[in-house]
């Protein structure tokens, strides 16, 4: 239970910071990337999916990467869930993060002052039994206000039989959601669930071929099954928001200036790593 006492504390800390976790829709009004429609679709569903950001051999070539740094983060004592704040360690993450044609789609959304601050792989090894509850990113996060997207990056193709993400629509509007802990034998890869989810809409699968993003508000519930197949299924989650967020708990020392300025200086903007290979 050491896991769940360290992250309940977690959340008694941030709840001991006031946070503005309402939802702020989109107001770029000219996207470069995306399309208006795009845009207004975002705002509405709290969600968009299925844009190809890379081709084949630029994924196998990362895929390689990261198949190696996974190799290494096992024999170390680690599992494939534990790669995050990746971009802080390792120069490949920290390259997707800053990535231009990535960051493109993130300033159609966000605008043109852009933090990224969080890079971590999830891989779902086959038949592993873990599943990800119904959950809010935002929940997690000790920054206000709410102005987060997250795009997913498959690494593997991602479909419903090796465990794809899972959205339900329009959930970003009904703000924040109560949530219980999660009990260990629930097979949880994080440690949140909101219960009777599906109460609030239908859920779509968020099916992916290697090297495309969907990108999700930090309000919008989300969530996956566990992968029963023999294949793998990694995706890797870059986290962006406005410059204007303020961090706590240390946490302005993981964004990176990505777009534009950082004009409060409210974040550390650290270098890239040297360790790694880059892509």
């Amino acid at each position: 239970m050491e896991r769940q006492t360290e992250f309940s504390q977690l959340i008694e800390t941030i709840d001991d910071v006031p946070r503005d976790l309402a939802f702020y829709p989109s107001t770029v009004a000219d996207p470069q990337v995306l399309t208006v429609d795009q845009l207004a679709s975002y705002n509405a569903v709290g969600y968009v999916k299925g844009f190809r950001v890379f081709d084949e051999t630029e994924m196998a070539e990362h895929r390689r990467y990261f198949d190696a740094l996974l190799e290494k983060v096992i024999s170390e004592g680690g599992n494939s869930y534990s790669l995050s704040s990746a971009h802080l360690k390792y120069a490949g993450a920290y390259d997707l993060l800053i990535h231009p044609r990535i960051v493109a789609y993130v300033k159609d959304i966000l605008g043109d002052d852009v933090i990224g601050w969080g890079a971590h792989y999830f891989c779902k090894m086959p038949k592993d039994g873990k599943r990800v509850s119904w959950h809010q990113d935002a929940s997690y996060w000790p920054m206000t206000p709410s102005k987060t997207v997250t795009v997913w990056l498959a690494i593997d193709d991602a479909d419903v039989e090796n465990a794809c993400m899972r959205f339900i629509p329009t959930s970003h509007l009904y703000g924040h959601l109560t949530y219980r802990l999660s009990e260990d034998d629930e097979n949880n890869v994080l440690n949140q669930t909101v219960a009777n989810a599906e109460e609030l809409g239908d859920p779509i699968d968020v099916i992916l071929k290697a090297g495309e993003i969907s990108m999700h508000n930090d309000l919008l519930l989300h969530g996956s099954e566990a992968n029963a197949s023999d294949r793998r299924r990694c995706g890797i989650t870059l986290r962006y928001c406005t410059a204007d967020v303020r961090a706590y708990m240390g946490w302005h020392n993981k964004g990176v200036v990505v777009s534009g300025k950082d004009k409060d200086g409210l974040w550390t903007n650290p270098p890239r790593p040297e360790q790694g290979e880059c892509l």
